[in-house]
């Protein structure tokens, strides 16, 4: 079974991933995605790997090519990272060719492993002296994380071993060099805390576990630095304000959260909850988007969310997702799906083209027309990283526990679900994330006592449950799971209805640049005004009354069939391209216009010819 996360035997985990092979995709949203991500984007990365020297770097080291380095530090990582996603969708649905071709590329990882079980293609040859000296900077850690997390993954789907056996070498080197009596270390770039719980669980050697606690334990100790961009300026369990480098915390977290549900540290927990209660209600972007600053990836202050400036990084998003997935699994609060919710549909999602070829690094709320997603970066870390969260996507939708089987996601789907040693199919019918009306129904193994969690997303105020055709007289709140306990039989059947109204979202006032101004949502779709769209307006100059009725439109035609949002607004035509800087303001100036504006989600913006954009519109207040 492949679970990315597997807290089957974590003492203080509330909940268990279904695995991703239990679940299968039938919609119209999700699954051809996931096809184009089998057929289009992991071959064509698999591709790039090759032209970019990726590959090579492992062949150099076996002594079956010549030539330098090439690339980063850290390129490793990208081909583990491509291994990973490769190994989640052969889970999903076993491919011979793509099998074989993973088969390859494990070849040329493990003619590369040393014989003391290091693996790190820039430490190698020439530079095999300098192994280990420079934790903060040369990602070593970060690439061994990786590769442990990919062959977990190809050993989990497919029963291939070899990876594995490369990886816990590794690890086992790692756990000799820094474990007790080791010498003192801390990762500049975390990943490989989590990764190793993860060994932890698969192999059951606490070995790797101890390990993992070391380098968290050893934050903030000043071994690398104490650098807030490190997250080493203070001990783990004393931070109160998510800071630094938006991914490195990010992971950081995930292997906190991780070590928390093996251990039941209190003091980890704590911290992480307030990590996440300043990130969420602070600094992060109405999309789930995170790190405002280019200058060093990074969180900003408190409320400091620029829109043309937002660094949002796409790799960010996918750290954010990863740490609330643990979140959820260690406490069964809706809060954390949420927003895992809210970053996949906007924030990740915006990260990959409709073409499945062409990625986002850097995801700005705003722009001019000039940002554009490219085929690849020097830096390349995104690619593959949205590669393997969208192939491992059916593993999320559901979670069990003891008597529970919760329901995270809707997708019109079917799932096969084991519970105390009997077998529950779930079928869902649905149209979302463009339609809020859900039908699950259940065939059991005969009757059976067990609890059905249905997520309320936060969002949908108004949400009303049937089951077989009587509505449950209960308080359905939003951002909560909705328990329904009793002896279920084949053919009982829910029907959840989540209204979707367009929601005219404001910003807290302390976000400067929002004020005055409004950005649209529908379900858990946040939207944007697109040049392409509006023509005859600049869609900066937009404004949108606070009364304004909107309406919506499913157009199968357009961005792969989208919901938009219609509506009549103002323009103030601006003056913003004539070459004076500033003018007084005119007692008399001209008028607004009416102008019909058009909203598609954000996620598709960047997939037509350039133009402007933006979230944010102005407004007016009601009445004005």
């Amino acid at each position: 079974m492949t679970i990315v996360v597997d807290t089957s035997k974590s003492p203080h985990a509330r909940l268990t991933p279904v695995s991703l092979e239990a679940v299968r995709l039938q919609d119209k949203f999700w699954l051809p995605r996931l096809e184009k991500l089998r057929n289009i984007t992991i071959p064509s990365q698999y591709e790039l790997l090759e032209s970019t020297g990726r590959l090579f770097n492992f062949r150099r080291v076996a002594g079956k090519a010549r030539g330098d380095f090439k690339g980063l530090v850290f390129n490793d990582s990208d081909v583990y990272k491509w291994v990973e996603a490769a190994s989640f969708l052969l889970a999903g649905g076993f491919d011979k060719s793509l099998y074989d071709l993973v088969g390859k590329v494990v070849d040329e990882i493990a003619l590369a492993q040393d014989e003391d079980g290091y693996v790190n293609t820039f430490f190698s040859l020439e530079r095999k002296n300098q192994r280990w000296t420079n934790l903060r900077d040369m990602h070593e850690l970060y690439c061994a994380g990786h590769l442990i997390q990919a062959a977990i993954a190809l050993f989990r789907a497919t029963g291939n071993s070899r990876l594995l056996e490369v990886a816990t070498r590794f690890a086992d080197h790692i756990v000799k060099t820094f474990g007790p009596g080791g010498r003192l270390g801390v990762p500049g770039h975390p990943e490989v805390e989590m990764a190793l719980i993860e060994l932890y669980r698969e192999t059951g050697n606490k070995s790797y576990l101890d390990v993992a606690k070391i380098f968290i334990d050893n934050r903030g100790k000043g071994i690398i630095g104490g650098s807030q961009y490190h997250i080493d300026h203070k001990p783990f369990r004393e931070l109160s304000e998510i800071v630094g480098h938006a991914v490195r915390a990010l992971y950081l977290n995930c292997g906190a959260a991780d070590l928390y549900m093996e251990t039941g540290d209190l003091e980890l927990w704590n911290a992480l909850n307030r990590l996440w209660d300043n990130m969420v209600n602070r600094k992060m972007y109405v999309t789930g988007g995170l790190g405002s600053r280019h200058d060093g990836e990074a969180f900003g202050f408190d409320y400091e969310l620029p829109n043309v400036q937002a660094y949002s990084e796409t790799c960010a998003a996918i750290a954010s997702f990863m740490w609330n997935w643990r979140m959820f699994l260690a406490s069964g609060e809706a809060k954390y799906v949420d927003i895992m919710e809210l970053t996949l549909y906007n924030a990740i999602l915006a990260g990959i083209s409709l073409n499945g070829k062409e990625y986002f690094y850097v995801n700005p709320l705003a722009d001019r027309g000039k940002h554009r997603r490219q085929a690849w970066f020097e830096c390349a870390c995104c690619p593959p990283n949205i590669a393997r969260l969208l192939a491992g996507l059916p593993g999320y939708f559901y979670a069990v526990s003891k008597n529970e089987v919760w329901i995270n996601f809707y997708c019109e789907s079917t799932a096969e679900i084991e519970l105390k040693n009997r077998s529950i199919k779930i079928i869902q019918r649905t149209g979302y994330p463009w339609e809020g009306d859900v039908t699950i129904t259940l065939h059991t193994d005969g009757e059976q006592d067990f609890i059905v969690k249905l997520r309320i997303p936060g969002w949908s105020n108004g949400a009303s449950v049937s089951l077989n055709g009587a509505e449950l007289e209960t308080d359905i709140r939003p951002g909560t799971y909705l328990e329904i306990n009793r002896t279920w039989k084949t053919g009982d059947t829910i029907k959840i209805s989540l209204p979707m109204p367009v929601r005219k979202l404001v910003c807290n006032p302390n976000v400067y640049e929002n004020l005055g101004r409004i950005a649209l949502m529908r379900g858990p779709i946040v939207y944007c005004f697109e040049a392409v769209d509006n023509p005859g307006f600049d869609v900066w100059d937009l404004i949108i009354p606070g009364e304004s009725i909107l309406e919506t439109e499913y157009r199968p035609d357009l961005l792969d069939g989208v919901v938009i949002i219609k509506g009549t607004g103002y323009v103030m035509d601006s003056k913003w391209s004539e070459e004076s800087l500033y003018n007084e303001l005119e007692s008399k100036g001209e008028k607004p216009r009416k102008v019909d504006f058009t909203a598609i989600p954000y996620y598709a913006w960047c997939n037509r010819k350039p133009g402007p954009m933006t979230v944010w519109a102005r407004t007016v207040p009601f009445g004005t």
